[in-house]
């Protein structure tokens, strides 16, 4: 077994770890190694709403999604693509980008042009709502968790992955492979504020706010497999995450969005995933250890990988940031007042 933290990251710890001593998970899982020369990543979720209930795209919409694509094209561009879409709380469809970069510079050269036509002037009064939200971690600020040997999100732009390491399946193991936790408490910083002008939103970082990326792919699976994770494991993943979608805010937890991943003509592949916005890190760790929808989750998907064990094709990952409050950049315009962070408003 290997330890999820890097050596070139490893500290002596003075914030005790979650793990028992010696133990051995149940099934095998693995964390991206990027290269010590990579000491920041940034993850940037570049989303467009409209009332839901046509199958038609707003033009609006479509031309922004257009010029997106085409900026994502270009040299400084993302290493990294996703796609996604989900139709939220109040009603409204979302289209997601979601670009990763391991260089913020490049990042910062792109983005100027990209800003511009995301999110300008002439954007606004066009129906739709436009948005950005996007941390720049420095690399002891997130931790990445893959079931298989295939790569999704950052961990995509990764060097390697690691071999099996010994810090998960059990409470408290996102922060056991958190670099900064090992000698930080992350505690939470005061609430986040907004900074409005005539329809355009920025909010305010807050120390220590916390990122969920989670995800499901099941495109391998068939036959019985397939079955179970559809009709079994799926609607109590659903249930809990709807939780969160609803009464999130009570548990610490920001906002919430349960995406199905799409191709870039925006067909839905086997895949899925929740993105969600907390408090802190102990918030998401006290809602998966003591909450009672996600016992379920966790107990239905340890059943399913403890019997299957390497055999699985359902694949699973999971990163996790803890952002410092300059880490954060949020910037809606156009949006219902609940989308994304605004709900913590």
């Amino acid at each position: 077994m290997e330890s999820a933290i890097p050596r070139h990251l490893s500290l002596p710890r003075t914030q005790p770890p979650r793990a028992e001593p010696g133990w051995q998970p149940p099934y095998p899982s693995f964390v991206a190694r990027f290269k010590p020369s990579v000491t920041r990543v940034v993850m940037a979720y570049f989303g467009a709403q409209y009332r839901a209930g046509g199958e038609t795209v707003p033009g609006a919409v479509r031309a922004a999604r257009a010029e997106l694509a085409a900026a994502c094209a270009h040299a400084d561009g993302p290493g990294r693509v996703d796609h996604a879409t989900y139709v939220d709380e109040s009603g409204y469809t979302t289209l997601l980008t979601i670009g990763y970069w391991t260089d913020p510079e490049r990042y910062d050269r792109w983005f100027g042009g990209a800003h511009a036509s995301w999110l300008g002037e002439q954007r606004r009064g066009s129906g739709a709502g436009f948005f950005v939200e996007a941390v720049r971690p420095s690399v002891s600020r997130f931790e990445t968790l893959v079931s298989n040997d295939r790569r999704e999100g950052v961990a995509v732009l990764a060097d390697a992955l690691s071999g099996e390491v010994a810090e998960h399946a059990y409470w408290g193991g996102a922060r056991d492979r958190l670099p900064a936790a090992q000698t930080d408490p992350l505690l939470p910083g005061e609430p986040p504020t907004v900074v409005a002008d005539a329809g355009r939103q920025r909010v305010r970082g807050q120390r220590n706010l916390c990122l969920i990326r989670s995800g499901q792919d099941w495109t391998d699976t068939d036959g019985d497999e397939r079955r179970r994770y559809l009709d079994d494991i799926e609607p109590v993943l659903r249930a809990g995450l709807d939780f969160l979608r609803d009464d999130g805010p009570a548990v610490g937890c920001y906002a919430n969005r349960y995406l199905r991943v799409v191709d870039t003509e925006g067909n839905p592949v086997d895949k899925s995933f929740g993105m969600s916005w907390w408090r802190s890190l102990a918030d998401l760790d006290r809602w998966a250890r003591d909450h009672p929808t996600h016992k379920a989750i966790f107990g239905e998907a340890m059943r399913y990988l403890s019997e299957l064990g390497s055999a699985a094709r359902l694949r699973l990952y999971h990163e996790v940031t803890v952002a410092a409050a300059e880490e954060q950049h949020f910037e809606y315009l156009g949006c219902h007042p609940a989308t994304g962070m605004l709900r913590a408003l």
